[in-house]
């Protein structure tokens, strides 16, 4: 199935939000699959946010060091949304500066289209109630052959498939938090499994022993993305969030898996 004939499934788009930070898409391995994880990006001045989004996904990298991108800075990148809810992008073809296979290649694209209509939503450009779609251009022109494996041109939405069952919100990779009772965040897109979480602890030489164990469940309305929290009190330290969905025999995902390192104190 290409990208262009991926039927519009369940994938619902950020809701309006008023932050300095915006949504950035991003590919990461979860076990054998490869799926798509979003990050929030801080941003200053008042450019326009589905550029910006864009242009980070492109020539930055991921917060979370399991993440990438494939994609490399544009010399040129413009973005508009007509009254339609579609979302034309015009990329140089310097972006596509990578070697990718054609699932690789599918990631990519819909990497763009998850990162143009999150900041789009988020920042309330589009209406979020309606299907959104995205049409990619080239140099100003249809049908370039992304990568060498997908043809653009044609409007695309999201693709549900691809984007992890779940993911961590807070806290983002690599951040110091203060000692004392921290809480978590992250999000699901199936609200009836329960959410096992571990915390380790980092000993100082490069090991880590499991320190606190938990479940939990998410909630949301059905037919959305569920939402997740839990608190645990915790000392200075080093430490690794663990998250896995549990399947019907009580069973981690190692699939549904993600993970965040970050330091108390």
């Amino acid at each position: 199935m290409t990208v262009q004939d991926a039927p519009a499934s369940n994938a619902p788009l950020e809701t309006t939000q008023a932050s300095t930070k915006i949504p950035v898409y991003w590919i990461g391995r979860s076990k054998d699959e490869v799926y798509l994880y979003r990050e929030f990006r801080d941003i200053s001045g008042d450019g326009n946010p589905v550029t910006t989004a864009l242009r980070i996904m492109m020539a930055e990298k991921p917060l979370d060091h399991d993440f990438f991108t494939p994609w490399q800075e544009p010399g040129n990148l413009a973005t508009s949304i007509s009254g339609k809810n579609v979302i034309t992008v015009d990329v140089s073809r310097d972006a596509f500066n990578s070697n990718l296979d054609a699932g690789m290649a599918q990631r990519a694209i819909q990497q763009l289209v998850y990162t143009a209509s999150a900041a789009a939503s988020s920042s309330g450009l589009i209406n979020s109630g309606q299907q959104i779609q995205v049409v990619i251009l080239v140099d100003g022109h249809k049908d370039y052959m992304a990568f060498g494996q997908v043809k653009l041109g044609e409007p695309m939405t999201r693709d549900a498939s691809l984007v992890a069952p779940l993911w961590i919100i807070d806290p983002q990779e690599d951040v110091s938090l203060p000692p004392g009772l921290i809480k978590f965040n992250g999000r699901t897109t199936d609200n009836s499994r329960p959410i096992s979480w571990q915390i380790l602890q980092d000993n100082g030489k490069g090991e880590k022993s499991g320190l606190l164990t938990g479940q939990t469940k998410a909630t949301g309305e059905p037919g959305q993305y569920g939402l997740f929290s839990f608190g645990a009190t915790l000392k200075p330290g080093k430490y690794e969030l663990r998250v896995s969905e549990v399947d019907d025999a009580g069973k981690t995902i190692e699939s549904s898996t993600d993970t965040r390192l970050f330091s108390v104190g």
